[in-house]
């Protein structure tokens, strides 16, 4: 089945809600990425169900795109289609105990940390800057301040390729730092629904919490178009410091920088291009590896046409390679 067939058959139940050689990058942290072969936008928990169920069927390549956080899409983009998750619903539960709230995978974390504030709500408050979606959230365990997805989440709802639509515990979803099992599920599962465990306290001590959490972050992180983290923290250590301390602090390639502020964010200057990014990180990784014997392991996930070459030496490479310029590749994903 073709791009065009999964194109007219989408368009049949979703009219303008879906695109044809639709540029991505608009839809990422970073603002960088091509296009996907085609691009659908679903507006609840229901229509993603439906869509995912129907791509499963056609056995369409596919991927879901929240928040566009904690990704970097390839120059050339995404081949088969992508569903743009823009399924917001929330309910808050105020009168249970304890208090919970219920949100449909595309919902915005960060937004649905400050609304709990509002109500008296307490236990997402970590989450406040986070720009992703509830869905990434609990693939990824996102976390901060010394908050995370695993010690909030009640259950989340999950429509499995093989096992069908079910709830999951944080225990049945192995979650690890910034992990969880649906990383290694890929598309054969996906998350449409999550509810956090939350507590009662005064809104005034809650947004105190906030504001210096959000001081320390625009103290501590760059502003303007980044995936958030690059590298998982090492055992023990930072991953910023490290890059830091192999003096990378600062490098450019083309549009993208190693932040000056903080090494463990890479900055899009303007007109990055994904590859600019992967280099950096491919500079950082070995550079480290190179000084201190230290392998760095990628925060984010390359997404789209990258050469199983340039996913390997971000995700599998364990060997240093010679001092040389750093590789590049082709428009056609060639070395």
């Amino acid at each position: 089945m073709t791009n065009t067939v999964w194109y007219d058959r989408l368009q049949q139940l979703f009219g303008d809600r879906v695109q044809q050689d639709a540029p991505l990058a608009p839809y990422t942290s970073a603002r960088v990425g091509g296009p996907a072969d085609v691009l659908i936008t679903v507006r609840s928990a229901r229509e993603l169900a439906l869509v995912v169920r129907r791509l499963w069927a056609w056995e369409a390549p596919f991927w879901v795109l929240g928040g566009g956080s904690n990704v970097l899409v390839a120059d050339e983009g995404v081949r088969g289609v992508v569903v743009l998750n823009r399924a917001r619903k929330t309910a808050f539960v105020q009168d249970a105990e304890p208090p919970t709230v219920w949100a449909e995978s595309g919902a915005n974390l960060g937004s649905l940390a400050r609304r709990a504030a509002t109500l008296g709500l307490a236990g997402l408050e970590w989450a406040a800057g986070i720009p992703g979606t509830v869905g990434g959230a609990v693939v990824g365990n996102a976390g901060a301040h010394g908050g995370e997805v695993a010690a909030v989440l009640e259950m989340a709802e999950i429509l499995h390729r093989a096992k069908g639509r079910a709830f999951y515990t944080p225990t049945e979803l192995a979650f690890d730092y910034r992990h969880s099992i649906l990383k290694e599920t890929g598309s054969d599962a996906v998350v449409l629904s999550a509810t956090f465990r939350l507590h009662r306290e005064p809104p005034e001590a809650i947004q105190t919490r906030m504001q210096t959490y959000k001081t320390q972050r625009e103290r501590t992180q760059p502003p303007g178009a980044s995936m958030g983290s690059m590298f998982k923290n090492p055992p023990g250590d930072y991953a910023g410091r490290l890059i830091e301390a192999a003096g990378l602090k600062g490098t450019t390639v083309g549009d993208a920088e190693i932040s000056p502020l903080h090494a463990n964010f890479f900055v899009n200057k303007g007109n990055a291009k994904a590859q600019e990014i992967w280099a950096l990180m491919y500079l950082a990784r070995t550079t480290v590896a190179r000084k201190f014997g230290v392998w760095l392991e990628p925060e984010i996930r390359l997404v789209g046409a990258w050469p199983p070459e340039a996913v390997a030496a971000l995700y599998e490479l364990q060997e240093l390679p010679p001092e040389e310029p750093l590789p590049r590749f082709s428009e056609e994903g060639a070395a």
